[in-house]
């Protein structure tokens, strides 16, 4: 990409990172060792200081990127029933890794998430009036997202952190059940809203670019612009299985089925477009994932 080649490569950099196990995680290893970065994973639980501490002294990192989460499985509505386990890793770890960084004077990228706006009157669906980097959040309806908001709001005080608003990630992996295009090809319903998304592609080598440069603050990381669901599924059937068919429900109908409410909602892009101006709107970027 060339938004990455900025001959940064010539300084020495090592990338400790946390979520070895992870989509992302693992994602970013794999670019690490394209771009010939130095890393290591992180072995220490987020929650123990102490081992936080033993990872980061004996790896000396420059950077520390943090991908662990709890997301839920099969999805967010586990956290409804696990909400001490929500806590322990999504805040106190989340925040324990955040003061270890700032302690020892080290960048952290911490992948957060953008479902944590819905629709309002100010940003009305169909307005391309996306929420902005400080804008409040809006959305409490699944307990996921109310930790995720919770932490954001914390982290705005660590000068050291660099806050990563991830939505609905899609890679060109299409075997990856987390990611979102495997995820509602195989439902039995899908609603059909548009929503900011995350194509992990093009936009991870971004999240190492930005390490490299020291970036910090909050980041809405997504693709510029939405995509409904229907917009998906028919680019999938175009260019992926032509024999592909699916079936619509609406919001209502959905609930019945859910436990916790879903976020559906526009970032606005234009902080990131102005740092990254190769940044691919998000049908543009879907095509060209859909076509490797």
């Amino acid at each position: 990409m060339g938004a990455t080649e900025n001959g940064s490569s010539e300084k020495a950099f090592k990338f400790l990172i946390y979520g070895r196990t992870g989509w992302i995680g693992g994602f970013l290893g794999k670019l690490c060792e394209a771009q010939k970065i130095d890393y290591e994973y992180g072995s220490g639980r987020l929650e123990n200081r102490d081992s936080l501490l033993s990872d980061i002294e004996s790896v000396k990192p420059t950077h520390v990127f943090n991908a662990a989460g709890v997301t839920g499985r099969p999805n967010v509505d586990w956290c409804e029933s696990h909400k001490v386990e929500t806590i322990r890793t999504n805040v106190v770890g989340t925040l324990t890794l955040a003061d270890v960084c700032r302690e020892k004077g080290i960048l952290l990228v911490n992948y957060a998430t953008g479902c944590i706006f819905e629709y309002d009157e100010g940003h009305p669906l169909g307005s391309d009036l996306g929420f902005k980097e400080e804008d409040t959040p809006n959305f409490v309806g699944s307990f996921y997202s109310k930790t995720k908001a919770m932490v954001e709001e914390l982290l705005k005080n660590y000068e050291n952190v660099c806050t990563l608003r991830v939505r609905m990630p899609i890679s060109s992996d299409l075997s990856n059940p987390r990611n979102f295009i495997t995820k509602i090809t195989r439902y039995d319903k899908v609603v059909d809203i548009p929503n900011s998304m995350t194509i992990l592609d093009e936009l991870l080598p971004i999240s190492i670019e930005m390490a490299k440069r020291n970036l910090t603050g909050i980041w809405n990381f997504t693709n510029p612009g939405v995509v409904s669901h229907n917009e998906i599924l028919e680019m999938y059937r175009l260019y992926i299985d032509p024999n592909f068919t699916w079936k619509n429900f609406s919001l209502e109908e959905q609930a019945r089925v859910i436990v916790a409410p879903r976020s559906n909602n526009e970032l606005d892009t234009t902080k990131l477009k102005q740092e990254f101006p190769l940044l691919l709107p998000i049908k543009e970027s879907l095509i060209k994932i859909l076509n490797k």
